[in-house]
């Protein structure tokens, strides 16, 4: 079979289950096309792009800035390794840093390695500028979180699907309830040897669960009180994904009338991935000031595509669309429409419970236990009728559109979520 063969759907995904891990379990759709909030299938249907690759595709499929960038650099120069310097990691380093206010940058490929590099330099500085004895060292981490599924990652997961029978486990952390500030100051009081706090600001992998509105302002004043790193994994919420360049609301690009109210709070440890890109290609980054990134050095970590000169112009150029686009502005505005207008439809609705979200990470639980097929069977509808999401923790849908969007197009995509679930029986 040739590459350029076409495919129908059912060939590609007898393909994939014949040659490939099932790690996965899709929506049977096989997309072939995309452009902006677009994605078509191989037969050329066209629907909404309502996950944006878990929010990796915030500029749109296929953007022509971001597009052309990485095109030009792939013609010029891909990969060096650091074995070498190249001329576009500095250029990446200091526009990146700029931009998000940090001192410096360390550049990776996915966002589990980025969460691995903060857990990394975590421990170091706890070591080397703390005090805490060799090997104690404890980071505190938040139920239900996502980072990830390396091995170290999953070990401080209570997800049995990401966890079982991939034991022995690493050690060295702290579970506490998520959106808790009690327990959070209990274990700060229990161990002189707490080196971090590592949170999403918004859980999205594990339903978009929006903590109260101090959450993350009393948390870092805490960490800050006990010596303790303030680590924020902002791979999913992170570049304007919640109306906001970061959800942490640190460097705040949209005006401050959307910040209203909500503390501001910059992070120790500050880790980037996905739409860092615009889902074009993998890049992940690291963000610390001095104090705790020079705790780094040559041959303490590494990794041959990190910060290859692809992934610096690419990078580059989303960030670039995010300030040209106001991109952050648009997913606040697009945000308050959806959630008021879905909203009311689930006061009228009995199969959607509640609507929860911020910016354009949005979700709605629907009214079944967790282990019925129902929230699927939802989004099999909505693939009909020409819109892509996918459920969560079994009750849940997310729904998390390119921030590219148009209000005339979020109100058509709100009209099929509200006929198909209208219509829906189960």
């Amino acid at each position: 079979m040739a590459v350029l063969d076409k495919l129908t759907s059912q060939e590609a995904i007898e393909l994939e289950n014949k040659y490939g891990a099932h790690n996965y379990h899709p929506l049977p759709v096989v997309l072939s096309r995309g452009e902006g909030v677009h994605v078509w299938d191989v037969e050329g249907k066209k629907y909404y792009d309502f996950l944006s690759a878990y929010s990796a595709v915030n500029q749109g499929h296929c953007h022509p800035k971001i597009v052309d960038a990485m095109t030009h650099q792939a013609k010029t120069l891909s990969l060096t390794s650091r074995a070498f310097h190249n001329d576009m990691l500095g250029k990446y380093e200091k526009y990146a840093a700029e931009y998000f206010g940090f001192d410096k940058i360390l550049p990776m490929n996915t966002g589990a390695e980025a969460v691995e590099t903060a857990l990394k330099m975590c421990r170091k500085w706890g070591y080397e500028v703390k005090g805490i004895p060799e090997n104690k060292a404890e980071i505190i981490v938040c139920e239900n979180n996502f980072h990830g599924r390396t091995t170290t990652i999953i070990s401080f997961s209570n997800d049995p699907v990401a966890k079982k029978n991939f034991g022995p486990y690493t050690k060295g952390f702290i579970k506490i309830e998520y959106d808790n500030l009690q327990a959070l100051q209990e274990a700060l009081e229990n161990s002189n040897n707490i080196a971090g706090f590592l949170v999403e600001p918004i859980q999205g992998e594990a339903g978009v669960y929006v903590p109260s509105e101090n959450y993350l302002a009393e948390a870092k004043k805490m960490c800050a009180e006990y010596n303790v790193l303030f680590i924020a994994d902002e791979v999913q919420t992170g570049i304007a994904r919640t109306g906001r360049l970061l959800a942490t609301c640190g460097n705040c690009t949209c005006e401050d009338k959307n910040c209203s109210g909500t503390p501001e709070v910059k992070p120790d440890i500050l880790i980037l991935g996905k739409a860092l890109s615009g889902g074009a290609y993998p890049v992940s980054a690291v963000l610390a000031n001095d104090a705790i990134m020079n705790v780094i050095r040559p041959g303490n970590h590494g990794s041959t595509f990190g910060g290859n000169p692809i992934a610096a112009a690419v990078a580059m150029a989303a960030l670039e669309v995010v300030r040209e686009e106001n991109l952050a502005e648009n997913a606040y505005q697009l945000g308050i429409i959806f959630r008021e207008e879905l909203a009311a439809f689930a006061a009228t609705n009995n199969l959607v419970k509640s609507v929860r979200g911020k910016g354009l990470l949005n979700a709605i639980l629907i009214n079944d236990t967790e282990d019925s097929s129902t929230a699927w069977d939802i989004c099999m509808k909505l693939r009909d009728n020409g819109l892509l999401a996918k459920p969560t923790h079994g009750n849940i849908i997310r729904f998390a559109p390119p921030l590219v969007m148009t209000e005339a197009q979020l109100r058509e995509c709100v009209a099929i979520i509200k006929k198909t679930i209208s219509e829906f029986k189960k």
